[in-house]
């Protein structure tokens, strides 16, 4: 079963974010991770401002590549260098270390438009 943090909101393509933090990580659900096995790269995004839905970056596992989108908008302020040593961090800890970057959210209130952590498992069947 998988992992759904009950703080964090989520998006369809399966990105999360928390909005209860003016500046927050971001990354990909624990399902998206098991669903991509093992993530070899990341394609890190660059810096600066983003929209909702907007395609960030690239996750590449030995199965796939996946797009990353925003969840909300607002502006990239870092990212995570260490995926580029390690992107498995992406699978062992995709709530923690596996971030993916940190955003500064322009208008908190955009996720209420995304899915509240029941509504996410409902959709992934957990």
């Amino acid at each position: 079963m998988s992992l759904v943090p009950d703080h964090l909101r989520y998006r369809d393509s399966h990105e999360w974010v928390d909005p209860t933090q003016v500046i927050s990580a971001v990354g990909i659900t624990d399902h998206a991770q098991a669903e991509l096995t093992d993530v070899v790269f990341v394609d890190l995004p660059k810096l600066g401002s983003v929209s909702a839905g907007q395609q960030v970056c690239v996750v590449e596992s030995v199965k796939a590549a996946s797009d990353i989108y925003s969840p909300v908008s607002g502006e990239i302020v870092e990212v995570n260098e260490e995926l580029s040593a390690n992107p498995g961090l992406i699978n062992t800890d995709p709530y923690g270390a596996g971030w993916i970057y940190k955003l500064k959210l322009s208008d908190p209130a955009q996720a209420a438009a995304l899915k509240d952590a029941p509504a996410y498992r409902a959709m992934i069947g957990a």
